[in-house]
């Protein structure tokens, strides 16, 4: 078997081992949304979220919200826009300045997801992270093992098929 570099090199590659463990919970996290039948990515459900809980907003203010770049943003909310979800419209004091809010269809996807996705989501996560101690780096191997040992889709089904 071949040794893990990124975690053998600790506080050295930390960061690829931050991004190696959010592109499995990304990955996971879509597999859990697709099979509850919800046709977004991922990545936009941040943009939904925040425009649920703070909205109209500047692409800026999202782009700030979701802690992405301003090009990114502006590439998320279009396809946010193909799909019915969210709308832009000019500002009344700054015609250059577009904001954006939640359609109908968007804010029933936000209030499906709130009661039948993100539940499942996080309390998978949570199991995953439950009794987490000690160094960042012994914490970091928690997940991962607990990852490779069962899928954040499975936990989510397990927890789904607990509650009556």
């Amino acid at each position: 078997m071949v040794e893990d570099i990124v975690r053998a090199y600790g506080y050295l590659c930390i960061g690829s081992r931050f991004r190696r463990i959010g592109e499995r919970l990304q990955a996971d996290t879509q597999e859990i949304i697709s099979e509850l039948g919800v046709a977004i990515q991922v990545g936009q459900y941040p943009f939904l979220a925040t425009l649920d809980r703070s909205s109209p907003l500047a692409i800026g203010e999202l782009a700030e919200a979701v802690g992405i770049t301003q090009p990114g943003a502006t590439r998320t909310l279009a396809q946010l826009v193909e799909l019915g979800l969210v709308e832009m419209r000019a500002s009344d004091e700054d015609q250059r300045r577009k904001l954006v809010s939640l359609t109908t269809a968007g804010q029933a996807l936000v209030d499906h997801s709130k009661q039948q996705v993100w539940p499942r989501i996080e309390a998978a996560v949570r199991e995953i992270c439950a009794d987490l101690t000690g160094p960042l780096l012994g914490q970091l191997d928690g997940i991962e093992d607990r990852l490779a040992a069962m899928s954040l889709c499975r936990r989510a089904q397990n927890n789904a098929e607990e509650k009556p």
